[in-house]
């Protein structure tokens, strides 16, 4: 397949996170991976802190594909005050909100192919008055989509998963759940498939919220009550629903095997999964947005950051997928026009 027509625009993250340090590297490693050119939003002091390579600062995205091959092209946000890596600031913060916010608007005014985030810290952005729970809504607002419309997928080399509830308190996720939400959610699970992975007929298999599905009732109704009325609508609609089944054998080989996605409750039902069977490759992709959003499936670790410990597996990851998903969509749309 080949590479997107525009660059990817990559947001760098906190500055005193891994993110400069796995951009770097997965720049680094772009020969051996065959990534599709993309330049990094951010600080640029931020990557030179960590990282002894080539450079370029670049005016626009459209430098970034001839700057490429010889060094990271970098697109300036505002100073991050004193970067130390492991040490994270409000300048940092700041920094990172203008980095994501800046490639987030390239993406959607086509200046760039599709948008990847670097680990950002919530509680740093908090702290600077950032109201959404994380870069996922964010960004979803920011094109004008109903958070209930953007579906937060996880993907690895042998499993996705959608988590239909994410950052909340897990008492509150029977409360939460209702078949309207999970039809929502696997609606835009399916067109996502199709859409970003060419997978024509998606099968979604759903997760059982209680222990063994329930028991037929005798440990929670609310497979009976919510998840079996959401499967048989979405069934009716001519979706590949099937399920709901325990999550505790949702997750090996052979069942793997039977399904493109696994539909989960709930956040850990489904990210145990996932960072057990690929934590340094795992993708995090944003489903339903009129632009390609990826980021690697990790946090800032800011416990090795500047130590040149950390593994840039699941931001090689997360570019080639971006790469993949938006070169897709313009094949898509060019046979469409």
């Amino acid at each position: 397949m080949a590479g997107a027509v525009l660059p990817l625009a990559v947001a760098m993250g906190d500055p005193a996170g891994i993110g400069p340090e796995i951009i770097a590297k997965a720049w680094a490693a772009r020969g051996l991976h065959n990534l599709t050119p993309f330049f990094a939003v951010g600080d640029p002091r931020a990557i030179a802190t960590v990282w002894p390579g080539p450079v370029a600062t670049i005016a626009s995205p459209d430098e970034a594909a001839r700057a490429f091959d010889a060094a990271l092209p970098v697109l300036r946000v505002a100073d991050a005050g004193a970067i130390v890596p492991g040490e994270p600031s409000a300048d940092g913060a700041r920094c990172a909100l203008e980095s994501l916010e800046l490639a987030t608007g390239l993406a959607r005014s086509g200046a760039a192919s599709g948008l990847v985030t670097g680990p950002v810290s919530k509680v740093q952005l908090y702290q600077i008055g950032f109201t959404h729970p994380g870069q996922t809504e964010f960004v979803a607002e920011r094109c004008g989509v109903a958070r209930d419309n953007a579906v937060m997928m996880l993907a690895g080399p042998t499993l996705r998963v959608v988590p239909i509830t994410t950052h909340i308190p897990l008492i509150q996720v029977a409360e939460a759940i209702s078949i309207d939400l999970l039809v929502a959610k696997a609606r835009v699970t399916a067109r996502g498939l199709l859409r970003n992975f060419g997978i024509e007929s998606p099968r979604l298999a759903f997760a059982g919220f209680n222990p063994h599905a329930g028991e037929s009732g005798a440990i929670g109704r609310e497979e009976i009550e919510i998840v079996t009325p959401a499967i048989d609508r979405l069934r009716a609609e001519g979706i590949d629903a099937v399920g709901p089944f325990a999550a505790d054998t949702m997750f090996h080989p052979r069942a793997r095997a039977t399904y493109d996605a696994a539909m989960c409750l709930y956040h850990d039902q489904a990210l145990v999964p996932i960072k057990t069977l690929h934590f340094d490759e795992g993708v995090n992709m944003t489903l339903g947005l009129p632009i390609v959003r990826t980021s690697p499936d990790h946090g800032t670790a800011f416990g090795i950051a500047g130590r040149d410990e950390a593994e840039p597996g699941a931001m090689i990851a997360a570019i080639k997928l971006a790469a993949s998903a938006a070169q897709r969509r313009a094949i898509a749309k060019a046979g469409a026009a």
